[in-house]
């Protein structure tokens, strides 16, 4: 475009007013975390580590997740060093034309006695000639879309900085090849971030920077995202752990100082629109994942929503390229965690249906290697879990996924790992009262298991109450001394004495093992149950004589109806050599207790719980005697 001989010479001669420029807003109060990124953005600008601006061109990209700080750190940074610069012009640069409006405005900021009248076009041509005539000025290109549309700028411009932030990670060799990838925020910034603005004016408590520290790890350590929940907190009186409750309800409402426009789920509406329109099998994917695991989502489990393996590269790629997902690896995907609850709220059905599709296709079968089902196992385990702890309300999953649920929990408890199975066994639970009844045989064993599970994990409030419904409906639905209610039973006296209620246990425990007697027999895996946990109470109750006769007893039999390394003996091994060693009878409780000790390291492995539990025992029964030599 050709401006007239007038406009020409007002670009060369107009020279900007000291501190001149236009940034939306002033600079932060709270800045936190991000000094090192500030002065890596200062070094790379001026070309090595000079506060001086050089009149080489300097372009910068900084890239990453909607809401991980991007515009932040330029504007802080725009303020921090705006006494170096000439003028210091910020531009919101989504699109070509949002680029030719910024730059119009610039014109008729320096220029308005000719900018005025005239059109768009022609003052950002105008500005341009300025930015060509004149140094040492910063512009700030905020959230690009597209790379390409700065080329004809950069290329031009190359007497100032330009400071670009966008949400993509690539395209940018055709501008420059210096890029920050950002990320979020160390946990200690986070919860530093937090807490000065959920609590301004003094510092957390103890307990408030705990709570803090919960909520920042569930935000991701998001600048965005925590900026949101501190100015939330701090407006509503609302404290940092009913904030953490109510997460999935609040991502959406604005708090006073935040733009209702640019709150997280209207951020990612709007990259998810830019995904879709690259490729919108890339908002199907992404819309599976929320509902899975955040990390190490496996390429391969994606296959099934994807008509051929190219397609499915292009559309993670797409989504890579926006900063929604990272490659942990060649094979495995992350997602940031808050973009999953805010996809999880406004997604459709179909991102549900989809995850649950992955997971039932990638599920172990009975067929494979015993060290490939258990790979297999490792890998579909955190996303089948994520599935059932996040199951909708008001919608119980559906046939194939209680399938996949009791398969998991089947598995989690064969492993003695019965904790990582609650969320399996409500959403188990839930199905067959739904379907099958209240007193339904599955669904007293449904609620049986469930009730177990909160007992291993010593919740104990919610599995007593849950354990004496049980055994009640049991009682009602099939009489006194059936199976069924002797196992209730069992649990419940069990559970009491876990408990240390054993005012209840003992004579519970001692009925229930009179009647297995009676209606099961002496030796049938229910009666040696019932015997070993009557004998752990006496234990408990410091009656040890009655507690290592039964235990010796029990030992015996799981010897020869279970074999020797079977989980049901190495219990009673272990229970029988806590009780020869509370007796002071070291001789057989020390032997005893490390051959139990070798067998939990041979089945187990040295790191889980039960087997520091009893070495831990081990270690201090071992004192006990020495001390006493």
């Amino acid at each position: 475009m050709v401006l007239p001989a007038q406009a020409v010479h007002w670009a060369r001669t107009v020279v900007a007013p000291a501190g001149a420029g236009f940034l939306p807003g002033s600079a932060t109060e709270v800045f936190v975390g991000r000094e090192s990124e500030l002065r890596e953005l200062r070094d790379l600008l001026t070309g090595g580590g000079s506060a001086a601006v050089t009149q080489q061109v300097a372009v910068r990209a900084i890239h990453g997740l909607g809401g991980v700080g991007k515009s932040s750190l330029a504007l802080h940074y725009a303020h921090e060093y705006r006494e170096s610069y000439s003028l210091v012009w910020w531009i919101t640069a989504e699109s070509a034309e949002s680029i030719v409006s910024g730059l119009a405005g610039l014109a008729m900021a320096l220029c308005p006695q000719w900018a005025g009248a005239v059109g768009s076009d022609e003052r950002a041509a105008w500005a341009v000639l300025w930015l060509q005539e004149h140094e040492g000025w910063l512009l700030v290109l905020d959230n690009v879309e597209d790379p390409a549309v700065l080329k004809p700028y950069v290329g031009t411009l190359h007497r100032g900085h330009h400071l670009a932030t966008s949400r993509k990670a690539t395209g940018w060799h055709v501008v420059t090849t210096r890029t920050m990838a950002l990320g979020v925020l160390p946990l200690e910034d986070a919860v530093a971030l937090l807490t000065r603005l959920a609590l301004p004016g003094r510092a957390p408590t103890s307990e408030e920077w705990g709570s803090a520290t919960e909520l920042a790890r569930d935000l991701g350590c998001l600048p965005l995202a925590l900026e949101q929940a501190g100015a939330y907190v701090h407006e509503t009186g609302a404290g940092l752990d009913e904030y953490r409750r109510s997460l999935g309800l609040v991502l959406d409402e604005a708090s006073e100082g935040i733009d209702p426009e640019r709150t997280i789920a209207r951020i990612w509406d709007q990259t998810i629109v830019a995904v879709s329109r690259r490729d919108p099998l890339a908002v199907a994917l992404l819309h599976a994942m929320s509902w899975l695991a955040p990390d190490d989502i496996p390429r391969a489990f994606l296959v099934p929503l994807a008509p051929d393996g190219l397609a499915l590269n292009r559309a993670l790629g797409v989504l890579h390229a926006y900063n929604m997902v990272n490659f942990t690896d060649a094979r495995n995907i992350s997602v940031h965690r808050l973009v999953q609850t805010v996809l999880r709220n406004k997604g459709p059905a179909e991102g549900r249906e989809n995850a649950e599709k992955t997971v039932q296709h990638a599920l172990p079968s009975g067929d494979e290697d015993d060290g490939f089902h258990a790979d297999r196992w490792q890998q579909v385990l955190p996303h089948i879990t994520a599935l059932a702890e996040n199951t909708p309300v008001g919608r119980g999953p559906n046939a194939e996924m209680i399938v996949a649920y009791q398969a998991a929990a089947e598995y989690l408890f064969e492993q003695q790992r019965d904790t990582q199975t609650i969320s399996l066994r409500q959403q188990i639970l839930a199905q067959c009262e739904q379907v099958l009844g209240d007193t339904h045989l599955r669904t007293l064993s449904a609620r049986g298991s469930l009730a177990s599970a909160y007992a291993v994990a010593e919740d104990f409030e919610r599995s007593i109450p849950l354990l004496e419904s049980t055994l009640a409906e049991a009682e009602a639905a099939f009489g006194d001394t059936d199976p069924n209610t002797l196992t209730a039973r069992h649990n419940l006296a069990d559970t009491y004495a876990d408990a240390g209620d054993l005012e209840r246990a003992i004579p519970l425990l001692e009925a229930n093992l009179a009647q297995c007697e009676q209606a099961l027999g002496d030796t049938d895996p229910g009666t040696l149950s019932a015997r070993h946990s009557l004998a752990r109470a006496y234990h408990a109750a410091g009656d040890l004589e009655r507690a290592t006769l039964l235990l010796e007893t029990t030992l015996a039999q799981c010897e020869e109806i279970f074999g020797d390394t079977h989980p049901n003996t190495l219990t009673a091994r272990s229970n029988l050599a806590q009780a020869y060693n509370s007796a002071g009878d070291w001789q057989r409780g020390i032997p005893l207790m490390e051959t139990a000790l070798a067998q939990r390291e041979q089945t187990l492995g040295g790191t889980h719980p039960y087997t520091q539990a009893i070495r831990t025992t081990l270690d201090r029964a071992r004192k006990a005697a020495r001390s006493e030599a």
